[in-house]
């Protein structure tokens, strides 16, 4: 049941790529997605069905979603360049932390600490306050996170801790 609902993120991921941003379709499927995120983990452990390829359709799942998000996003948000710059750095960083874990452990690492799952409550909710706070800092303080939990999993990788 659990991969089910992850499966369910990924097919509304790809959807959201045919709503017009910021719309209230949109809205909607991506509320939908950021909820199926939220319980796909809980359904596991509460049926007793969590499984490494679980978690790895989840961290693929949040994958499809966060750059999805990002093509749908990016374009209508006045971004400016340097914050595009540090989007990209952390972007480098996840991606070295994926080669590194597999290098080290001959197989894909998926590392969901504290500091990740902080990130991604903090992405998610950024789209819902868009009418509330500036995006600029909005985006500083998702990137300062983002590259905090970055730099940990790294940490966590090279000390052969992954949780």
């Amino acid at each position: 049941m659990a991969n089910i609902i992850t499966c369910i993120r990924i097919v509304l991921s790809f959807a959201l790529l045919f709503c017009t941003s910021l719309s209230s379709v949109f809205y909607a499927m991506y509320i939908a997605a950021g909820f199926s995120d939220m319980i796909d983990g809980a359904v596991a452990r509460k049926t007793g069905t969590v499984s490494e390829f679980g978690s790895r359709l989840d961290t693929f799942a949040d994958i499809v979603f966060t750059v999805v998000c990002l093509m749908k996003l990016l374009p209508v948000l006045k971004v400016p360049v340097w914050l595009y710059v540090w989007i990209l750095a952390i972007a480098l960083i996840k991606l070295s932390n994926i080669a590194i874990g597999y290098i080290k452990q001959k197989m894909f690492v998926a590392v969901h600490s504290v500091m990740n799952k902080v990130t991604g409550c903090l992405l998610f909710i950024l789209p819902l306050t868009l009418p509330l706070i500036d995006l600029k800092t909005s985006v500083v303080v998702v990137c300062f996170v983002a590259t905090i939990a970055a730099v940990y999993e790294w940490y966590l990788i090279q000390a052969g801790r992954t949780i």
